[in-house]
């Protein structure tokens, strides 16, 4: 089932000579459950088609749709109640609040939302991400795989439909990085997430059910 398509997505920076083609025409389907890993060199436009995908930027042109909905005819406010529930981001930089404990920084967006996290399902994200004994923790206290599954489980909290990840291994050594793409299969699978994942590592990307390559703004290598 499609749960995320893309039609004609472009995005331009700057005009005249300063014009700057980031994406040109980009057209993408991803099924519900799928874990998608997107690779690209620097400047190829794979992390403004994530924030793309994820309502982060509008483009100059063309549509993005999640579970059927056209996310970019809702206005800003609705975009961001619609992004806070349906998405969850994880990006390189871990971006955990320092004076908050492990637990409070995973369950934030959900209280944000006005919301109660559901316990006993926050706990059972912790539990396999391994952050049972670290709960009380500061972010100050944890190594970078740890602060980086905290990162993955706050995006896990509000049990979004996708999980958007900006190269979410890319501060972390090989050893952590193979274990944080195990949780992410895990817990994708366990609660039938849709995953799409930036990363320059090509042998991280193969972990994943399907790679597409981006050069230059369009889809060059892997399928649609």
């Amino acid at each position: 089932m499609e749960i995320l398509k893309t039609e004609k997505l472009t995005k331009i920076y700057g005009k005249g000579e300063a014009e700057v083609q980031a994406l040109r025409g980009i057209d993408l389907t991803v099924e519900k459950g799928e874990f998608l890993s997107i690779v690209g060199s620097s400047g190829s436009g794979k992390s403004t088609l994530l924030h793309m995908l994820g309502g982060l930027d509008r483009p100059t042109e063309g549509k993005v749709f999640i579970e059927g909905k056209d996310i970019f005819s809702l206005k800003d406010e609705e975009l961001t109640i619609f992004r806070r529930r349906k998405i969850g981001f994880v990006f390189q930089a871990f971006n955990l609040v320092p004076v908050m404990s492990v637990y409070e920084n995973i369950v934030l967006p959900v209280e944000l939302d006005g919301d109660r996290a559901d316990e006993a399902f926050v706990n059972e994200i912790i539990d396999i991400l391994g952050l049972s004994e670290k709960k009380k923790a500061l972010p100050s206290q944890l190594s970078g795989g740890q602060q980086q599954r905290v990162a993955i489980a706050r995006a896990l909290a509000s049990a979004p439909a996708i999980i958007l990840a900006d190269e979410p291994t890319g501060n972390l050594d090989s050893k952590t990085s193979q274990d944080v793409m195990g949780l992410f299969k895990v817990t994708g699978q366990k609660f039938g997430q849709t995953i799409l994942m930036i990363t320059h590592n090509e042998e991280i990307a193969q972990l994943a059910d399907r790679t597409i390559r981006i050069e230059d703004g369009l889809i060059v290598g892997g399928s649609k």
